[in-house]
């Protein structure tokens, strides 16, 4: 007797919709459990979570700055996945784009800048996250390495990378000994949207992207490569379609936005490097892509919803005394409950008897 999954002849759109709904359901109900054994009472944990984050202003522009890179980064992400490659550095191509246009920021300290200064960080910030991406690209096309395992380790390479240069060449010399760089210079910061406000225009570029992608996917050529390379591999290469070329372009707009979202978070909410600049919106930014379907809408909607359980899970270190790790456990439950739904989604399980052939 053994247990096998076979592939569903069909999906209806209402099961597609309903399997992140469920899931969000399940990781709910899995953090009730959690309250539970921790003694906690699940009403007001919940509460903490989920509703404290969203019921003043204050704290739905927070949700709004935590999911700007979120977005930003699962948008890039979704196309990658789409198209069938496995991109998951995105923590160190968002910390590349970091160091990138922190350079700029860092090397003009001091001197005479102009309205040109945070455009270029933002261009240089970008090309450093698409090149950063394109490294386990060109590994995969010419070597036939496996993107998934080269991507996730160029990751730990940016940590440290950004570790010893803040701790060596751009320490701040007068940060009495910590590892931080000078303050970027009001020139290099990213304006806010509100007076006295964290929000800058990190917000309205990601909704941008949001819409670009919308676009690109559903009307033009390019979108329409995507889904065939990643749907109909075998179909896309009768078609002409190169899959060498696509997945150069997805890893590299890919490793772009990340980089992005990283100098936008250098320049905007952090206004220096640091180690630890990241709380690891690489890494979340799988759940959310997956979460919202692959979708740039659904992306969106997905960045929001996590968002939340950043803010809720500081608001629980204060009023509940719980570590930010029951946070990431809980993303983690999500994650797996996306996948658990998504798998039986695509696979209906039937168990066969006998002996395997």
């Amino acid at each position: 007797m053994r247990l096998v999954l076979e592939a569903r002849e069909r999906t209806g759109l209402v099961l597609r919709l309903a399997a992140p709904l469920l899931a969000v359901a399940l990781t709910v109900v899995s953090a009730v459990l959690v309250f539970l054994a921790l003694g906690l009472d699940p009403l007001e944990a919940l509460r903490v979570y989920f509703v404290a984050p969203v019921s003043d202003a204050y704290g739905l522009q927070e949700v709004a700055v935590k999911a700007t890179p979120l977005v930003l980064i699962a948008c890039g992400l979704s196309l990658c996945y789409r198209s069938n490659n496995w991109n998951i550095g995105a923590e160190g191509q968002f910390l590349a784009g970091a160091m990138a246009g922190g350079w700029l920021a860092i090397a003009t300290h001091g001197a005479p800048d102009g309205p040109w200064l945070l455009p270029a960080m933002l261009l240089l910030g970008a090309l450093g996250g698409a090149l950063y991406a394109l490294i386990p690209a060109a590994l995969k096309t010419r070597f036939g390495a496996n993107e998934i395992l080269t991507s996730l380790m160029l990751v730990y390479v940016a940590e440290l990378l950004l570790d010893w240069l803040v701790r060596g060449p751009w320490r701040d010399p007068q940060g009495f000994n910590m590892p931080v760089t000078v303050g970027f210079e009001p020139e290099a910061l990213v304006p806010p949207l509100i007076e006295g406000g964290r929000l800058g225009i990190g917000a309205p570029i990601a909704l941008l992207v949001v819409l670009l992608m919308t676009l690109v996917l559903r009307h033009t050529l390019a979108g329409f490569r995507i889904r065939l390379v990643g749907e109909a591999p075998r179909a896309a290469r009768f078609a002409g379609f190169s899959t060498r070329r696509m997945t150069w372009a997805v890893f590299a707009i890919s490793g772009g936005l990340a980089g992005l979202a990283g100098i936008l978070e250098a320049a905007g909410t952090v206004q220096m490097l640091q180690p630890g600049l990241s709380p690891g919106y690489g890494f979340t930014a799988i759940i959310v892509a997956f979460l919202g379907r692959l979708t740039p809408v659904g992306c969106l909607v997905a960045g929001l919803f996590i968002a939340v359980t950043f803010i809720g899970g500081e608001n629980a270190q204060i009023v509940l005394g719980l570590p930010l790790d029951v946070t990431r456990v809980f993303q983690g439950m999500l994650l797996f409950y996306v996948l658990a739904c998504d798998t039986l989604l695509t696979y209906r399980p039937r168990i066969v008897r006998g002996a395997a052939a």
